[in-house]
């Protein structure tokens, strides 16, 4: 019996939604074919022969490029079941049942997607099978360590480039998975719901092993917040730093987790960590408590000095647009970025950033977004709004439109761009960034998931 694994975006990174399953299967008895349409094209052969197609769906992004490749394999092989799985596909269940996709799986998929292959070979009857794992019951599994042959390469994929300017290939892993919060705007919350799960030590540091073996010389953590189970994720890094003391590292992890959590910071900086990303979204108060952040404008301030002081690079992220925007906001956003000195930390697409609102997202909660918000749209995939002023978006659409066609420019020159606009369109005077870039390590490909997919990104039969 043979699985085909297929992955349309994963952020320029080595697929370990692909990887993980993989092993799984393989470990089942299944052929396993895996395929990253962001970097090879989709092999019609394969596509016939495979008894079990399933496509990774970690965000928007990789869910809006599905959907022409899913409607294309269903052509081509309709005897094959279909499956989604990863946060985005419980999301989207009833878009992407009407597609032709019969099985659905959300947070720890990997049992019960290698129980549909034992039904699909006969192995498990169907009464046997386990339900659908959902926010409100979780399994807790012992994972393998994730399979990458047939992957493309790593050096193929996101790049680090060092302050010293040299590069280093990018590996990505998951110490855990989920999250302890409830913020609104994620998509991670309706399918875990506040659980998290980690992955065990010796099976991240396995993975990471191979990685290294294969030129790795910089892990990504893509977990939510690294410091959900602090003990946890210290032990995985400082184990790390102790098998692979010349390998670097980048971690996500909140503002309140960066204070309550402070005394860790040496400990981060001393066993590589490269950078620090943190999901700032605004630094607008009222905001913050609308998405249920569970930080305020003074604690990022406060958590930034910390990282400084710390030596610990931090890379905050927006979303910059959202129904509460003022164009005098946008500014006060690109002022706090400057007085702060972090634009060189501040990936441009960052300012870009519009608000997406999914199927499923907490922000419906809000009686406000529930008037705002038109019907789901399900070309897009989200629930489409427009802002009270047409001057925010339009400013929204031309910041995107700079971003776009600058990708390898300087940051504060393009900064310096964004300001100017925003600050003309605003009637305020702008007080561009000068001297050049500081030499701080970058990723070739920016963390983000909310961008409108190009079609061009994924390679078809």
């Amino acid at each position: 019996m043979q699985a085909l694994l297929i992955s349309t975006y994963d952020l320029g990174r080595q697929p370990f939604g692909l990887a993980s399953p993989a092993a799984w299967l393989r470990a089942a008895g299944w052929s396993v074919v895996c395929a990253d349409l962001s970097k090879e094209r989709l092999d019609g052969a394969q596509v016939r022969g495979a008894d079990l197609i399933a496509f990774h769906l970690p965000m928007h992004t990789a869910t809006r490029l599905a959907q022409p490749v899913i409607d294309q394999v269903r052509r081509a092989n309709p005897r094959a079941l279909l499956c989604a799985f990863g946060l985005y596909a419980p999301l989207n269940a009833d878009a992407l049942r009407a597609q032709g996709v019969t099985e659905i799986l959300g947070g720890e998929f990997e049992p019960a997607l290698t129980a549909i292959a034992a039904r699909l070979d006969g192995r498990v009857p169907e009464r046997e099978l386990p339900g659908e794992p959902t926010g409100a019951a979780l399994p807790r599994i012992h994972f393998l360590v994730p399979d990458r042959s047939g992957l493309p390469p790593l050096s193929s994929y996101a790049t680090l480039r060092a302050p010293d300017g040299r590069t280093r290939v990018v590996g990505y892993t998951e110490a855990s998975r989920g999250c302890r919060h409830l913020c609104r705007h994620c998509p991670v919350v309706p399918i875990y719901n506040g659980q998290f799960r980690i992955v065990q030590p010796e099976v991240v540091l396995a993975d990471i092993a191979a990685q290294v073996a294969a030129g790795a010389g910089h892990i990504t953590f893509g977990d939510p917040d690294f410091l959900n189970g602090p003990a946890h994720a210290m032990r995985v890094v400082e184990l790390l730093h102790a098998a692979h003391p010349e390998v670097t590292y980048d971690v996500t992890i909140k503002v309140e987790h960066l204070l309550r959590h402070r005394a860790l910071l040496p400990r981060l900086r001393d066993t590589g960590c490269a950078f620090v990303t943190s999901a700032v979204e605004s630094l607008d108060d009222r905001v913050l408590v609308r998405l249920d952040k569970g930080h305020t404008r003074r604690d990022f301030f406060e958590a930034a000095a910390a990282c400084r002081a710390h030596g610990v690079v931090l890379t905050p992220t927006f979303v910059a647009f959202h129904p509460w925007l003022t164009l005098q906001g946008y500014c006060d956003l690109l002022a706090a970025i400057a007085a702060l000195d972090l634009v060189d930390h501040v990936a441009p697409i960052q300012l870009a950033i519009r608000l997406l609102i999914p199927n499923g997202s907490r922000l419906l909660e809000l009686p406000e977004v529930r008037d705002l918000a038109g019907a789901f749209d399900t070309q897009t995939l989200t629930y489409r709004w427009t802002h009270a002023d047409p001057r925010v978006d339009a400013l929204q659409r031309d910041v995107a439109a700079i971003v776009g066609v600058r990708l390898a420019g300087g940051r504060r020159e393009i900064f310096n761009e964004i300001g100017a606009l925003a600050h003309e369109r605003a009637g305020l005077r702008f007080a561009p960034v000068t001297g050049p870039d500081a030499p701080i390590p970058l990723l070739s490909e920016p963390w983000y998931c909310c961008a409108e997919p190009n079609p061009e990104q994924v390679r078809l039969l």
